[in-house]
């Protein structure tokens, strides 16, 4: 492909780059924009878990024994 052609893709490729949200644009998103967006997900996932505990209390009950015979086992 002609470095012109390249550069006229690259350009009409940066024209609609504005139109898309800085949360689906990872290669332009800062560290501290990522940490966030990772410390919002983690916390959704606790909420989503502890709600799962609430909802079906024998099979939490159940995944935390399992959990604990795992750490009983594990050789450091």
């Amino acid at each position: 492909m002609p470095d012109s052609e390249r550069r006229a893709r690259s350009a009409s490729a940066d024209d609609t780059a504005d139109d898309i949200p800085a949360a689906e644009r990872p290669e332009f998103e800062t560290d501290a924009e990522r940490r966030r967006r990772r410390a919002v997900f983690l916390r959704e996932l606790t909420e989503a878990r502890e709600l799962r505990a609430r909802v079906q209390p024998r099979r939490a009950r159940a995944a935390r024994m399992r959990q604990q015979m795992r750490m009983r086992t594990f050789r450091w």
